[in-house]
């Protein structure tokens, strides 16, 4: 692979503090992938599968692509236990250009694209739950700016708000879930057998377009790995945590699947483009309407306190490489964080939500994040080849790996052939990044 030297800040403007232990880093994993999706992203899985065998199916493969991201992600850092996680793997196995496209699109599209959204999500249940008189652009903006302050402070403080959200989401699942298979409001649910064309390149591809909300849903496990400089013991906790995070994800994830069908089957899912709210108050009435609500405000808040936490590392760590703003890579003399980087993210949110260009954004996001998630699998093979035995090996290598690269770049084809505008639009914001990395170098 061609190697390219680059510059890099002193060593004082480098160093994070490693405060995260085991549990603060799992509820990390947990708190980036749990956002508002799963109380809605299922209606549009089953919109364009209409079959229940098939829901559950791309639940549990979604599950699977993640836990092998997981387990090759938990490889990744113990390879290179360092801040900037994924873009440092890109960087070190293939190419600093690779690596600063990925930092480029992740600030301009994947992740404040996404807070942006999940914002007025947390803005549109909060605000119908206060009954404040304000719009849901505003409270996007005042969510937003809140999380930017906190992390301010330091990990430890935006942990802390990010995992009390996070086991706080979790309990307004489990409540859901109790509600819905214990409610006289279920209904049998219709186990009909596979379609003979299951397996045709349309109806593949179909399943594919499928997977776009589903991967949306899961997204996130892989920002865990930006704090990898901020872990106690990262080589050993880093791998632990996200195999622990998504394995409960998992469980989470196609177990409230199988609620939302008990109550509405396959039609009724594919009906509401809110399955949450709707098996609620079906069951408990306005009430149960009103407790969804919190705990979806909750979630979408958890998620937002994650990636306000983990994203700014991409960026500081681009700033000590002297690809980008040479201030995004100082970090404040008492609580160590990378206040600049922090500030730099929410502000850009903060323009997307007020801008009102967030609403569309799944399928480009998805489209990128799956390219460079196949890419950064790809390390994996370069890194194993030059460095030493890991302490993590990743089982059943190369097959795992391959599954995963290709389970990926699969959803790429899908997105691009469901959706082809918004995934070109993506496409074209990482295309841009080259001549930027050029310019910037």
């Amino acid at each position: 692979m061609m190697e390219e030297k680059i510059e890099r800040l002193p060593n004082e403007q480098q160093k994070l503090a490693p405060r995260l232990r085991l549990f603060g880093t799992t509820m990390a994993v947990m708190g980036g992938i749990i956002g508002a999706g799963i109380f809605i992203n299922p209606y549009l899985v089953a919109e364009r599968l209409q079959n229940c065998e098939l829901i559950v199916a791309a639940w549990v493969a979604g599950g699977l692509i993640a836990l092998a991201g997981g387990f090759i992600y938990a490889e990744l850092a113990a390879h290179c236990p360092v801040v900037g996680g994924q873009y440092a793997y890109l960087r070190d196995a293939l190419h600093p250009a690779v690596a600063f496209v990925y930092g480029w699109v992740l600030l301009l599209v994947i992740q404040t694209g996404g807070m942006a959204a999940v914002a007025m999500t947390f803005a549109r249940y909060f605000l119908e739950l206060t009954h404040w008189p304000i719009s849901d652009s505003l409270g996007a903006v005042g969510a937003l700016t809140i999380l930017t302050a906190i992390n301010c402070f330091g990990v430890r403080a935006g942990s802390r708000v990010q995992s009390l959200m996070t086991l706080m989401a979790i309990a307004a699942i489990a409540l859901l879930e109790i509600i819905a298979f214990t409610s006289s409001s279920r209904v049998k649910i219709s186990w009909d057998p596979l379609p003979e064309e299951m397996w045709s390149p349309r109806s593949i591809l179909t399943f594919g377009a499928a997977m776009t909300p589903v991967l949306f849903a899961y997204g996130g496990w892989q920002t865990t790995s930006f704090l990898a400089g901020e872990v106690q013991d990262a080589s050993r906790i880093l791998p632990r945590a996200l195999i622990l995070g998504v394995l409960g994800v998992i469980a989470v994830y196609v177990s409230v699947n199988l609620a939302y069908l008990q109550n509405l089957g396959a039609t009724g899912l594919a009906r509401t483009g809110t399955p949450a709210s709707t098996v609620m108050s079906n069951s408990l009435g306005t009430r149960g309407g009103q407790l969804i609500a919190a705990g979806i405000a909750f979630s979408a808040f958890g998620f937002l306190a994650q990636s306000m936490l983990t994203a700014p590392r991409v960026y500081f760590a681009m700033a000590n490489d002297g690809l980008f703003f040479r201030a995004v890579g100082r970090v404040h003399p008492r609580t160590r964080a990378p206040v600049v980087a922090i500030i730099l993210q929410g502000g850009w949110a903060i323009v997307i939500a007020l801008s009102g260009t967030y609403a569309q954004v799944i399928n480009y996001v998805v489209a990128m994040d799956s390219i460079f998630f196949g890419l950064t699998a790809v390390c994996l093979f370069v890194l194993r080849r030059r460095n030493p035995p890991a302490s993590f090996r990743v089982p059943g290598h190369p097959w795992t790996t391959l599954f995963f690269v290709a389970a990926e770049w699969l959803v790429v084809v899908s997105t691009f052939a469901h959706d082809p505008q918004r995934a070109f639009i993506g496409l074209g914001f990482a295309l841009l990044g080259l001549p930027v990395y050029y310019f910037c170098r």
